[in-house]
């Protein structure tokens, strides 16, 4: 799967030429070149937008409930590293599936961990107390109901939503990458943010059915939620994969090719309010960014 295969053979060339030169070096350089033949453990954890459920073609070797595509951002990630991929993403997820099974053929996605591995890369939270996409349902209920017009949603949900996610979805992440760190302690651990769903104050109803007032509120609720997964990674030395700025005029509302998140109607995903392939591979190419991978 590696593309690197001319860079592989010239710094095996070197290394050999190395070894000659300088032979007190040699058994701990073949062993790093053993290493980075074999590639790196990499272990993809999360949700449905790390699982890029939705996106065709489905991966045969996961359990059927989780929708997982072999187009998901970790496996644009493995093959542009040459990594050994362990993929248990699976959508639905929150973060209590970590430690417990999600289905009864699933286990918990902790246990694809081991001292052994050295990269995770997960998104997760936005399934946490079914607050931010059920969020997005129910406000485009709303939005249905009043046309497109007022703040429905904002007008009956208030700041629960907002409330819900710095007080029980934060710690929930936290926890979690705590799990990862002592199940993987030599793992470098990224969590990234959630590309935007909605543009800043104009919507598109009814393609994103959610009423003109509703569009800022979602924003900022999911401003909020991708603030606290910010929080948590800095409150345990993860990596954060901030996606904020690059989504940004990528959202639900634009046209096809420009958006990496499929809209409620008209869309191209059977999974509505999802990243589509475009999507999975920008999101890839934000991680290996901010990694030092590219």
């Amino acid at each position: 799967m590696s593309r690197r295969p001319a860079l592989l053979a010239a710094t095996t060339t070197a290394l050999a030429l190395l070894a000659t030169l300088v032979p007190a070096w040699a058994p701990a350089l073949a062993e790093t070149t053993t290493a980075e033949r074999a590639g790196v453990r990499y272990v993809a954890m999360g949700d449905s937008y790390s699982a890029a459920s939705g996106v065709l073609p489905l991966d045969p070797a996961a359990p059927v409930q989780c929708l997982r595509s072999i187009r998901n951002y970790p496996h644009v990630i493995a093959e542009a590293i040459g990594a050994r991929l362990t993929d248990v993403t699976c959508g639905a997820a929150d973060t209590g599936d970590y430690r417990g099974s999600q289905y009864d053929d699933v286990p918990p996605q902790l246990d694809a961990l081991s001292r052994r591995t050295r990269l995770v890369t997960m998104t997760i939270g936005g399934n946490d107390s079914s607050v931010f996409l059920n969020s997005i349902l129910q406000c485009g209920a709303a939005g249905l109901a009043t046309l497109g017009q007022g703040s429905p949603c904002k007008d009956e949900y208030g700041d629960s939503f907002v409330t819900t996610i710095r007080t029980t979805t934060f710690p929930a992440i936290r926890r979690a990458l705590r799990d990862v760190q002592r199940r993987a302690p030599r793992a470098e651990v990224a969590i990234l943010g959630y590309p935007w769903i909605m543009p800043k104050r104009v919507g598109c109803y009814p393609l994103m059915p959610v009423a003109r007032g509703d569009v800022p509120y979602l924003r900022t609720l999911q401003r909020v939620l991708n603030n606290a997964v910010k929080r948590a990674a800095r409150a345990t030395g993860a990596t954060y994969v901030n996606l904020n700025r690059v989504s940004d005029g990528h959202d639900a509302c634009q046209l096809p090719g420009e958006r990496w998140v499929e809209p409620v109607l008209a869309g191209t995903n059977p999974v509505i309010v999802h990243p589509n392939a475009l999507g999975e591979e920008q999101m890839a190419q934000r991680t290996l960014a901010v990694l030092g991978r590219q």
